[in-house]
C-alpha cells in the first residue's frame, strides 16, 4: 500500500456510493489501512450491510465506521453527511465522490431521467465537493479528493448519451479542481478515477450473473488506483482484462484527433472511417 500522508492510520475517508462495488472495495481497503470510515448510499438495507463488512476489516471496529443515507443529488443531505462525519471523527483527509447511476438512458430519454443520471453523477460531486473540501483545505493537513469517472466520459461513444455527458462534465470539474488546489501549496489534491470493465452493480443490472472475464474486481481496480495515488496521478486510467492502456491511449487519442483533423462527429463509429480507424489501431 502507498506511503500517502493522508492514507495515514487515524485519518478520516468519505465514501459516496459505497454500498456495494468499487465503493465498498475503497471503504473495506481504507479501513485496512486504519482510516475511520464513513460510507454514503441511498439505500439504507444495502448500506447498512456494507457499514458490517467495513466495520468487520478495521481494527476499530464499528466504533471507526459510519453509515448515513445520503442522496448526493441533495445538497442539504450531503452537508448532512458532512455535519455527521465530523461531528463524529473530525476533520476529513480523503473524500471519493464515487456514487454514480447509468439507468439505461438514451438522446431522447425523457428529461427526467437525464435530469437523475446528471444530478447524481456530476452534481453528486459538486455537492461533495463543496461540502468537504474548504474544510479540507481549512485543516491544513494532507488531502484527496478522488472523483470516480469513465472513459466513456472521454471517448463519449454513441448511446448512453445523458451517461455519457455526466462523465465527461465530472472529467472537467476534477481537472478544475486539481488546478484550483495546486494553488498555494495546498496540500490537498485532486484525482480522476477511470475504471476499465469493473464488475460491479451496473454490470449485473445489464444482465452479467458472473463475472465476465474480461472485468476486473473492484477490488483490483482500488488496489491499482492505490498505486496510481502512491505516484501522484491524477489520470488514473485502468487497465483491465480485455483492454491495455496502449488501447485505451489509442482510443483517446482518435478521439481527441476528430477535433484536430475535422473529422466527422464520434468517427470511431462512422463507416466512412471504419478502414481508417481499423488500420489507426494496428499501426
Amino acid at each position: 500500500m502507498p506511503n500517502l500522508p493522508a492514507l495515514q492510520p487515524g485519518g478520516v475517508a468519505v465514501i459516496t456510493g459505497a454500498a456495494s462495488g468499487i465503493g465498498l472495495a475503497a471503504a473495506i481497503r481504507f479501513a485496512q489501512l486504519g482510516l475511520k470510515v464513513a460510507l454514503a448510499d441511498h439505500d439504507a438495507e444495502t448500506l447498512a450491510r456494507a457499514a458490517t463488512e467495513v466495520a468487520a476489516a478495521s481494527a476499530g471496529g464499528p466504533g471507526d465506521v459510519l453509515a448515513v443515507r445520503t442522496d448526493v443529488a441533495v445538497p442539504d443531505e450531503v452537508d448532512t453527511l458532512r455535519d455527521r462525519v465530523v461531528g463524529r471523527f473530525g476533520p476529513v483527509s480523503v473524500l471519493m465522490n464515487n456514487a454514480g447511476i447509468e439507468a439505461g438512458g438514451r438522446f431522447f430519454s425523457p428529461v427526467e431521467l437525464w435530469r437523475r443520471i446528471i444530478d447524481v453523477n456530476l452534481w453528486g460531486a459538486i455537492h461533495g465537493v463543496q461540502a468537504f473540501v474548504p474544510g479540507m483545505i481549512a485543516s491544513g493537513r494532507p488531502g484527496l479528493v478522488i472523483n470516480t469517472g469513465s472513459k466513456q466520459g472521454i471517448t463519449t461513444p454513441p448511446g448512453n448519451t445523458p451517461y455519457n455527458v455526466s462523465k465527461a462534465g465530472l472529467k472537467v470539474v476534477t481537472e478544475a479542481l486539481a488546478h484550483e488546489l495546486r494553488q498555494d501549496g495546498c496540500p490537498v489534491s485532486a484525482h480522476l478515477l477511470i475504471p476499465g470493465f469493473v464488475y460491479t452493480g451496473l454490470t449485473r443490472a445489464r444482465g452479467a450473473t458472473e463475472k465476465p472475464a474480461g472485468a476486473w474486481t473492484p477490488e483490483q481496480t482500488v488496489d491499482f488506483m492505490l498505486e496510481a495515488l502512491g505516484r501522484g496521478d491524477f489520470y488514473i486510467l485502468c487497465p483491465d482484462n480485455d483492454v491495455d492502456r496502449p488501447t485505451d491511449e489509442k482510443r483517446m487519442r482518435w478521439a481527441a484527433d476528430d477535433i484536430i483533423q475535422n473529422r466527422s462527429a464520434l468517427s470511431r463509429w462512422d463507416p466512412r472511417y471504419t478502414q481508417a480507424f481499423e488500420a489507426y489501431m494496428k499501426g
